[in-house]
């Protein structure tokens, strides 16, 4: 469905009655599309532990990193 932003600001909470159902909403500044309104995915809850047994940490992770890489990740030379 394409609608004008007019039309998104005087019915916003029937466009998203239809989004949440669904639907997508393209809002439109005159003939151009400017944004789209869609449903949010839910996020996934966060579980500690979650990822135990599958993500293994040597003890190269924790050394420090070599003064060139380090230099990189500051935002220092090329």
């Amino acid at each position: 469905m394409v609608v004008t932003i007019h039309q998104a600001k005087t019915n916003l909470s029937k466009l998203i009655a239809q989004a949440e159902a669904g639907e997508e909403i393209v809002i439109s500044r005159g003939n151009t599309p400017v944004a789209k309104l869609v449903p949010m995915k839910p996020k996934a809850k966060r579980q500690a532990g979650r990822l135990k047994g599958q993500i293994v940490l040597t003890d190269a992770f924790f050394e420090r990193l070599p003064d060139d890489e380090l230099a990189l990740w500051n935002g220092e030379g090329d």
